[in-house]
């Protein structure tokens, strides 16, 4: 049997946690693994209010890892991410599911922590746990060292950032491949480019061949053919029910093609 217990403070749930216990925050992902009886004996849940706060500072936007995906899309400071919670699930999963949760999503879902990746952002963890690069926390994922408390988002300039979910049923079925692109470029070379997929692994990553083709060169139409003509480079897709790798790998360069597109012309 599996016991819920609450905590007051996110430093009192950290602590349970790191004493093996799982935390619940909105219930998308931990609830399958109760449901399926893989869950631990204990789950942590916490009403600490800073954890559904966002806050903005200069040119970032902390969300607390409790925000909803429902908050960001009803906050104006976080237009540039109203594309990517609008895809996700339905009014059900928007309501429940957390930015922080999201992170752990495992393949074929975790559409917002990818654009998190491509956005270079900055995961704040509990108690002494400091300021992590998100690429870390992915990367540990599945042994994590800590509870997320908070992300730092940097906030792109108009027209840097893209966002793409393909999927089968639209607007929310699970993602067959998702691409989020970073391409600073202010009327001139892209500087600071950062891509990243989901669905492409066994999680969120990033696309070292693209960056490099696309970092110091103008958004035009034969750039955008030298990313496609990359998309899949280094990658290894996973075949699952939505769609096979090699599938994967054949439309990756279409749909990052037809995204840059759009972002050349926003």
């Amino acid at each position: 049997m599996t016991q819920v217990e609450t905590y007051s403070t996110l430093d009192e749930a950290a602590r349970a946690v790191g004493q093996g216990a799982d935390y619940l925050a909105g219930g998308t992902v931990v609830m399958r693994e109760v449901n399926a009886g893989r869950a631990a004996a204990r789950l942590v849940r916490t009403v600490d209010p800073a954890l559904r706060t966002i806050t903005a500072r200069g040119d970032t936007i902390t969300l607390g890892a409790g925000v909803t995906l429902a908050q960001v899309l009803a906050d104006p400071q976080l237009d540039f991410l109203h594309p990517v919670a609008r895809v996700i699930g339905g009014p059900q999963v928007r309501n429940m599911g957390t930015v922080g949760g999201n992170l752990f999503a495992a393949h074929p879902y975790g559409d917002f922590a990818v654009a998190l990746l491509a956005l270079g952002a900055r995961i704040q963890m509990a108690g002494s746990g400091g300021v992590r690069p998100v690429e870390d926390v992915l990367r540990d994922r599945a042994h994590p060292s800590g509870l997320v408390a908070g992300i730092e988002v940097p906030r792109p300039r108009p027209g840097s950032f893209g966002f793409s979910k393909v999927s089968r049923v639209k607007p929310k079925g699970v993602s067959i491949l998702s691409i989020a692109v970073l391409a600073p470029h202010e009327g001139g070379p892209m500087r600071g480019v950062r891509v990243a997929y989901g669905a492409m692994g066994p999680g969120p990553l990033r696309s070292a061949a693209v960056e490099r083709v696309l970092e110091g060169q103008r958004l035009d139409a034969a750039t955008r053919e030298r990313a496609a003509a990359v998309a899949a480079e280094g990658l290894q897709p996973p075949t699952d029910a939505l769609a096979s790798d090699w599938y994967r790998k054949e439309v990756a360069g279409v749909h990052l093609r037809r995204l840059l597109e759009r972002m050349e012309h926003a």
